[in-house]
């Protein structure tokens, strides 16, 4: 899988029934207008508009307003092309395409928004979910929206259902506002996101919940700090990311194939994530030994010619203390790599810790040799080469 959840492309829904009234900011006007004034042929990229965003308006709140009007504005809906997947498409390729086509799907719409924004320097991402279009009946197809941390609080929008609706197989375009910052409560009436960390909700509700439109007294749950939540999140490596998604999407419990989907395609990017972090780490100690074999073959060298051309007496124990070190520090990270060794061959580990081992020996001696001959007088050094050595067989 390229990217998340390209297998269910997503339709939305124009008709949304809300258990509350959504407070709607009405003073977007002068935002989008200027954003209509834009040269038409800045719309033939996205560094265009960004720099036309940058260019004239300076606070998060207006650049973000400029992204969502620009998407929701600018985007048709391609109901032709709906159920369309290309395999060998990367997402960089499918923004790309919706972008110069000005057509695409929920996720198309998703990315554009959350390329944009991250360009004009705000904090975004893609929530990928799923929605009802009334308050029992799930629609038949997952969906992708968006949120946002403004002025250092997060929003959710939704720039597909906000740039219009469906009708007969037609796309009729009709801005919106509803789904412009809108507020948790509402949002999740009818959106569900997968990884219930983007409810942005202090008593998340589960799939359960959702699906049936009754929620329990939150009186009854744990208070769950989303802020906190997040912020810890953000400072995981990706792996750990990966791995804390998939757990949240099946503790939310797999109560139909979207969610079902999700957690495969999370459980495997975790995995493929694992495999590389693995690999790289066993990579790297293979690395770091091969630069102290270099080292070490410098060291004989020097060695073998009775270390001259002459140098201080710190510089020629450096040349066997630095590989030394290496091979020290290789030890460590392979014995704490053992700990959790992933998809490398056991009986790899086990010839690179040998390996390791007998060159460091061999440098210990070097090591000795070097220590007895920078205590000896410039005389008794002369005679301290006997034999030659060679360098430690790799």
């Amino acid at each position: 899988m390229k990217y998340s959840l390209l297998l269910f492309t997503c339709l939305f829904s124009f008709f949304v029934l809300a258990q509350k009234k959504q407070k709607v900011q009405k003073n977007y006007d002068s935002i989008d207008m200027k954003m209509d004034k834009m040269p038409v042929d800045f719309n033939q990229s996205m560094d265009s508009i960004v720099k036309y965003i940058k260019n004239n308006f300076q606070t998060e709140p207006d650049r973000i307003r400029a992204v969502f009007y620009w998407t929701a504005h600018t985007i048709s809906y391609d109901v032709d092309n709906m159920f369309e997947v290309k395999f060998d498409e990367t997402l960089n390729d499918r923004t790309v395409r919706a972008f110069n086509g000005q057509k695409g799907n929920c996720f198309d719409y998703a990315n554009i928004f959350n390329d944009l924004a991250t360009a004009v320097g705000i904090k975004s991402m893609v929530v990928s979910g799923y929605t009802k279009s009334d308050k029992m009946r799930v629609d038949n197809l997952s969906h992708s929206w968006n949120a946002a941390r403004i002025d250092n609080k997060w929003f959710l929008f939704d720039p597909t259902w906000g740039s219009g609706y469906v009708i007969n197989g037609v796309f009729t375009r009709n801005l919106n506002n509803k789904y412009f910052k809108t507020d948790p409560e509402i949002m999740v009436v009818t959106h569900m996101p997968f990884d219930y960390l983007w409810q942005f909700r202090d008593f998340p509700i589960t799939n359960q919940e959702f699906i049936e439109g009754v929620y329990n007294d939150d009186k009854t749950r744990k208070s769950f700090d989303f802020v906190a939540e997040i912020a810890r999140f953000e400072k995981l490596p990706k792996v750990d990311q990966l791995l804390e998604v998939s757990q949240r999407i099946e503790k939310g419990g797999m109560k139909n194939q979207f969610i079902s989907q999700a957690f495969l395609y999370a459980k495997t990017a975790w995995k493929n994530e694992s495999q590389y972090v693995t690999g790289k780490k066993y990579s790297d100690i293979i690395n770091q030994r091969n630069e102290a074999s270099k080292q070490l073959s410098e060291y004989f060298k020097y060695r073998n010619n009775k270390f001259q051309p002459a140098l201080p007496d710190e510089e020629i124990r450096k040349k066997i203390q630095e590989p030394r070190d290496k091979l020290v520090q290789c030890q460590e990270r392979l014995f704490e790599f053992e700990k959790n060794p992933g998809h490398v061959n056991k009986s790899n580990i086990d010839a690179l810790k040998k390996d390791i081992l007998d060159v460091l020996v061999r440098t210990d001696e070097q090591l000795q040799f070097v220590d007895l001959y920078l205590t000896k007088s410039d005389v008794v050094r002369k005679t301290m080469f006997i034999n030659r050595y060679k360098k430690p067989s790799k």
